[in-house]
């Protein structure tokens, strides 16, 4: 089987924020059966899409993870349900759906930035990639530093 690079957006503005992603990025090392083979600094920024006193840290990680099936979007939607595992894990609540979305303080969010280099689109529950990228510098900044050459040459839209 090939691998795929998939990236990710992790951040938390609820209780040990540093240690809610790591843990996080633990429990995506077990769920995968791989460690990650890139890691963003972390980055604290003001909410954004709603106001609270809980500022968040960030940060974006790349694994290189196993491609179950020709298909795409089965594998990336696989990948998006042991990341909405995780979160449910530790303490997240509330809807996953983009349409049905509240922005609100939460311990963790995890996104899937990119799988490969597809464009998958299974509104509301994934669109890859994420659609709100390009406006969150908290996204930009630290994918800009681990995203691969081939990804910046794909979708220089996010990364111009």
């Amino acid at each position: 089987m090939s691998s795929v690079d998939v990236y990710f957006s992790l951040g938390s503005n609820l209780g040990d924020r540093a240690g809610n992603i790591r843990a996080a990025l633990s429990m995506m090392d077990d769920v995968f059966g791989v460690h990650y083979s890139a890691l963003s600094g972390m980055a604290e920024t003001k909410p954004w899409g709603f106001v609270s006193d809980n500022d968040f840290l960030n940060c974006c990680v790349l694994y290189a993870l196993e491609r179950k099936s020709e298909d795409a979007s089965l594998d990336c939607l696989d990948v998006l349900r042991k990341c909405k595992g995780i979160e449910r894990s530790l303490g997240r609540t509330g809807s996953s759906g983009r349409e049905r979305r509240s922005y609100a303080d939460r311990p963790i969010d995890i996104d899937i930035l990119f799988f490969g280099q597809e464009r998958i689109d299974l509104p509301p529950e994934l669109i890859v990639p994420h659609p709100l990228i390009a406006e969150r510098d908290f996204v930009t900044v630290p994918l800009g530093g681990i995203a691969k050459e081939d990804l910046k040459h794909a979708f220089p839209e996010i990364f111009d």
